[in-house]
């Protein structure tokens, strides 16, 4: 079964948080460099999702744009990075699971709002996608989008560089006292609707300023207004900063529990962010089995 057909077959189970992984393995800089610097390292995060019940892994590539790279002062590796950490990926999951090319936001914004034009922003992501591919990935998320314009590049990118690999897409939104709204000021069915005119397989939302909990009148929202696969990736609850560090406290258990909820309101993809662990992970798949 490809990936394509998995996404139609039942609940698909993705990994969770990276950078937290990485910090608590000494990261320092970009994680991109760490990672590719680091292999092994790298592989025991993967395996030790693939080991906790996914059925997908993402590459440590979220911050993978020659424009994020640039920052770091290694925009000249973008595409030999990019190849790199999918390749690490795929050795990782060794046929256990599928591998997914994860692209993220580049920092800047597109016209009227910043200084790139829609063509200039799709070939950012271009480039990276197609070293993704290069890479052996199965398909690609396009994640933590705060603006479904740069998303929707994004997209347009992936499908001009592979038309037949599966792309997944979120954005994030935070909750106000007007809704769920991205930092655009997008509504959740408007903004999903904007990456399913750009192409997307599945869509969904990640990451923001929301509880898990939040995830189920979002997701509800969205799937009163659109048919499609729908993606949830929450953090590990809202970052509590402690000793200047943010600290994530959902615990692996109330995580779980709430995965019957996100798959009565839609919810096919299901992963987590900021802060879960292989544990959080063991718990979405069991929950998964037990349905």
């Amino acid at each position: 079964m490809n990936l394509r057909e998995r996404i139609h077959s039942g609940v698909l189970v993705l990994d969770g948080a990276m950078g937290t992984q990485l910090m608590a393995r000494g990261a320092q800089g970009s994680n991109e460099v760490w990672g590719a610097e680091h292999r092994e390292d790298l592989i025991s995060i993967h395996r030790a999702y693939i080991d906790a019940g996914a059925d997908a892994i993402l590459t440590n590539t979220l911050g993978g744009s020659r424009l994020k790279l640039e920052r770091a002062g290694v925009g000249d590796r973008t595409v030999r990075l990019n190849r790199t950490l999918a390749e690490i990926a795929k050795d990782a999951a060794s046929g256990k699971a599928f591998v997914l090319g994860d692209v993220g936001p580049t920092g800047k914004f597109v016209e009227p709002y910043g200084e790139l034009t829609e063509a200039e922003m799709t070939d950012v992501f271009g480039e990276q996608i197609g070293a993704l591919i290069e890479g052996g990935v199965d398909g690609i998320i396009i994640e933590t989008m705060m603006d479904p314009t740069e998303a929707a590049c994004a997209i347009r990118a992936a499908k001009a560089v592979a038309p037949n690999v599966p792309v997944l897409a979120t954005l994030t939104f935070d909750r106000n006292p007007r809704g769920f709204r991205t930092m655009m000021g997008a509504t959740p069915p408007d903004g999903i609707r904007r990456l399913l005119e750009a192409g997307a397989d599945a869509v969904g939302a990640n990451c923001g300023g929301m509880t898990p909990g939040d995830f189920v009148p979002l997701l509800e929202e969205v799937h009163r207004a659109v048919a499609a696969p729908l993606i949830v990736e929450a953090n590990a609850g809202l970052p509590q900063i402690e000793d200047g560090k943010a600290v994530f406290k959902e615990l692996p258990e109330t995580f779980g529990r709430l995965v019957a909820e996100w798959i009565r309101v839609g919810a096919t993809i299901i992963g987590g962010c900021c802060g879960t662990t292989p544990d959080h992970i063991r718990a979405v798949s069991e929950a998964v089995k037990r349905r």
